[in-house]
C-alpha cells in the first residue's frame, strides 16, 4: 500500500489525522517517534531554517531536497507545502512530478499570486489569483499524478486576504469542481471562528483541512465535533520549538559562562547517536569492515 492510500485510509478510519511541520529529516524522526499521523514539508519552517522570509525566496530543488532527505529517513506520509506551485499549470505539471518521485503522499497548493507572502504577516501582501488560472493549476496537478490516491490539496487564502466568507466559499467550489480531493481553509484571526463559520457553511463533497496557527485554542474535539474536518496541520510548531530550545540554551551558556549548568537539561550525546542509528552502524562495522 502506498504511503498516499495510507494517509487517507488513516483520514477515513479516524476521522481526524495529525500533521507536524518537519524542516529537516531529525524533526521528521521526532515527529514520527511522537505519533503523527503524518508530517507537513514546511515551506515555512524551511524558510526559516535558511534565516530567511517565506517569500516564494526558497526554490523548488531546495525544497525537494528536504524532502527527498525526510522521506528517506521516516515511514510516514509526507504532505508537501508547494506554495503556489512554483509558476502556472505547466509549472505545476512539473512540480506534481517531481514531489510525487521525491516521496510526498501530497501537495497542498495556494491560490495566491507568485511570490507569495507568507499568511500570517499582518502587513503582507495578499494577493489572490483569478479562479480560472487557479483551476487550471489544480486540473493539471490531477492530470499529472501516477497514484490515484496522491491527494491534491487546494488551499484558498481568501480569508487571509480579506475577502470574506462567501468568496472563500466560491472559491473552495469552484476548486472541488476543478478535480481538488481536499481544501485547506486558512485564517489568520486569533479565534477560531471563521473557520468554524466556514466549516458549518461548506456543503462541498470533500473534506477539509486546517493550520491552527493563529487560532491554538481549536482542539481536536472540537474539530471533530464540526464534523467535516479532516486533516489538522501544526504548520510552524517545529521550527518555533527548536528556535525556542537553541535561544534559551544558548542565553544560558553566555550567562553562566560555560556549559556546567545547561548539560543536565539537554538531552544527552547518547540520545543523539540513537536518532542517528550509531548502534545498527557499529554493528555494519563489525560485520563487514575487515
Amino acid at each position: 500500500m502506498s504511503a498516499a492510500k495510507r494517509l487517507r485510509a488513516r483520514m477515513a478510519e479516524t476521522g481526524l489525522v495529525h500533521i507536524m511541520a518537519t524542516h529537516s529529516p531529525l524533526s521528521a524522526i521526532l515527529a514520527e517517534e511522537a505519533g503523527f499521523d503524518g508530517l507537513w514539508a514546511s515551506g515555512f519552517e524551511l524558510s526559516a531554517l535558511y534565516g530567511l522570509a517565506d517569500m516564494s525566496l526558497i526554490s523548488m530543488t531546495q525544497h525537494l531536497e528536504m524532502l527527498r532527505a525526510i522521506a528517506g529517513r521516516t515511514t510516514i506520509p509526507i504532505v508537501a507545502d508547494i506554495d503556489t506551485g512554483y509558476g502556472n499549470a505547466i509549472n505545476v505539471i512539473h512540480a506534481i512530478g517531481e514531489y510525487e518521485r521525491a516521496g510526498a503522499s501530497a501537495v497542498v497548493i495556494e491560490d495566491k499570486t507568485f511570490p507569495k507572502v507568507t499568511s500570517l504577516a499582518g502587513d503582507g501582501r495578499q494577493q489572490l489569483a483569478r479562479v480560472e488560472e487557479f483551476q487550471g493549476k489544480i486540473e493539471a496537478a490531477i492530470a499529472t499524478r501516477r497514484d490515484p490516491h496522491f491527494l491534491v490539496i487546494a488551499r484558498t487564502e481568501a480569508l487571509i486576504a480579506g475577502l470574506g466568507e462567501a468568496e472563500a466559499l466560491d472559491r473552495a467550489q469552484a476548486y472541488v469542481k476543478a478535480g481538488a480531493d481536499m481544501i485547506l481553509i486558512h485564517s489568520k484571526k486569533k479565534d477560531s471562528g471563521e473557520i468554524e463559520s466556514f466549516s458549518r457553511a461548506w456543503t462541498g463533497s470533500v473534506p477539509l483541512a486546517i493550520v491552527p496557527n493563529a487560532y491554538p485554542d481549536l482542539d481536536a474535539s472540537r474539530v471533530k465535533g464540526l464534523g467535516n474536518i479532516q486533516m489538522m496541520i501544526y504548520g510552524n510548531y517545529g521550527i518555533r520549538a527548536a528556535s525556542t530550545g537553541l535561544k534559551e540554551t544558548f542565553r544560558r551558556i553566555i550567562a553562566d559562562g560555560g556549559v556546567q549548568n545547561v548539560h543536565k537539561d539537554i538531552v544527552a550525546v547518547d540520545e543523539i547517536f540513537r536518532l542517528q542509528k550509531m548502534r545498527e552502524l557499529r554493528a555494519a562495522e563489525a560485520r563487514f569492515l575487515r
